[in-house]
């Protein structure tokens, strides 16, 4: 009797949270998703009406759909790449011994607490300007042409931008999990005279890989909304370059278009749970394995 009391009484104690929880994300996606139906121009107010599938129509068949959604991936893959790799190294490194190594972590993990509005200023005006930059420096130190970075290589500087900015927090996970690795296993693998090699890819690189999943799957799911560095740096230019679906949609909310912007949000919705569950997928096979 007592414990369907203490029950009923958890349930209406947890109720406040799960209404407002509700209300904070079925209101709005319930308010996407009607807008994205309608024919909704701030710019035209008397013409509003009942657009149907067009504004998903124009949406997907804008010239810069294609070159925002190319942009999309290749951004997301090449951070990935970067912070994996990197951060298994990084995590490799940090975990052996040497003086002031409490330091080196903390100056590694800090660029994860710094803006991305932040970030992206100071690398567009302190590492690729062409001209004070101090990339820009160090070529013509060497007796090379600065090369601009955000105007010839746009999408590449912004993955550069934003691998910077996650690498840290691939490298502290990664590194809590090399940390939490048997070191018996290491040395008895030692004693039978395996190298650094063998004992990277049969023993540390799988107790790893769980850590590698999670990553991959927070990290994408966060890459998937950058827009913060692509506003900062290139304006998503020149032209198409450096356009990712969140700055598409953000340029069709500026022409006041609330119904073509309101469908490419949900758009961009149902392709982030896709990847999503394709993740969570891979991750349920890495944790039954």
């Amino acid at each position: 009797m007592a414990t369907a009391q203490s029950r009923r009484l958890a349930r209406w104690m947890s109720m406040p949270a799960i209404i407002v929880l509700l209300l904070w994300m079925v209101v709005p996606l319930a308010m996407t998703l009607y807008f994205s139906f309608r024919r909704y121009n701030l710019n035209y107010p008397d013409r509003q009406g009942w657009a149907g599938w067009n504004n998903y129509y124009y949406f997907l068949t804008d010239p810069a759909f294609a070159a925002a959604f190319q942009n999309t991936l290749v951004l997301v893959i090449g951070v990935l790449i970067i912070t994996v790799v990197g951060g298994i190294l990084l995590a490799l490194l940090l975990d052996q011994p040497f003086w002031g190594q409490g330091i080196v972590r903390v100056l590694v993990i800090a660029p994860f607490f710094v803006m991305p509005t932040v970030s992206a200023l100071v690398w567009k005006n302190m590492f690729m300007n062409p001209v004070n930059g101090l990339f820009a420096h160090a070529a013509q130190a060497v007796g090379l042409q600065p090369i601009d970075f955000l105007g010839h290589h746009p999408l590449s500087s912004i993955v550069g931008i934003v691998a910077w900015a996650w690498l840290p927090f691939a490298t502290l996970i990664l590194l809590t999990a090399l940390q939490s690795l048997d070191r018996e296993q290491i040395e008895a693998s030692e004693m039978d005279g395996a190298g650094f090699g063998a004992r990277f890819f049969y023993i540390i690189l799988p107790h790893m890989t769980r850590s590698i999943t999670v990553v991959i799957l927070i990290q994408t799911i966060f890459l998937l909304g950058i827009y913060a560095e692509i506003l900062v740096t290139t304006n998503g230019g020149p032209g198409t370059q450096s356009m990712n679906l969140p700055y598409l949609i953000a340029v069709t909310t500026t022409q006041q278009d609330v119904g073509g912007a309101a469908a490419g949000g949900v758009i961009a919705i149902i392709l982030a749970n896709i990847v999503a569950i394709f993740l969570m997928r891979m991750i349920g096979k890495n944790l039954e394995s």
